[in-house]
């Protein structure tokens, strides 16, 4: 039974021995002679090398200093900021339908309105209610009234 134990410590330390050097930094820099050296030691101050597989260092933005912009942020200040992204998209949804039920009515009316005036061309007989609520047949005046009508209505409203 120990040396089960012994076998498996050995293998465990022999796993994480292998595992040390990939954690290691390395640099690649361009020397004056143009070739490009890497290393696991930093390069001479002078030769403008980066770190591969290091993190870049952030982004500073202009009229903030260095140590804003490196401070890393807390809790409490991601998830506010994650609220406000969800609230701005939660509008800019509610604004996208809102535009497109205005943008289905629209639609729907003009529809209404080509029906209107195709009925209205078809020399048919059209009635209409007057105020007492009775049914009316249109005369030729009152139905050239509407087909006017219908057609400016069509020309300022339904032009696509």
């Amino acid at each position: 039974m120990t040396m089960n134990k012994l076998l498996i410590l050995a293998l465990a330390a022999a796993s994480t021995a292998t595992l040390l050097p990939a954690h290691a930094q390395t640099y690649q820099w361009k020397d004056a002679a143009g070739r490009t050296i890497i290393s696991d030691t930093p390069p001479p101050a002078t030769s403008g090398a980066r770190a591969i597989g290091a993190r870049t260092p952030a982004v500073v933005k202009e009229g903030v200093d260095d140590k804003t912009a490196a401070e890393p942020r807390s809790t409490a200040e991601k998830d506010m900021e994650f609220r406000k992204r969800q609230q701005e998209a939660r509008e800019k949804a509610g604004k996208a339908e809102k535009e497109q039920a205005a943008a289905r009515e629209k639609q729907e009316n003009c529809d209404r309105a080509r029906r209107n005036l195709a009925t209205l061309e078809s020399q048919q007989p059209v009635a209409s209610v007057d105020d007492q609520g009775q049914r009316q047949l249109m005369d030729d005046e009152q139905r050239t009234r509407e087909i006017e009508q219908a057609r400016r209505y069509i020309a300022e409203t339904c032009a696509q």
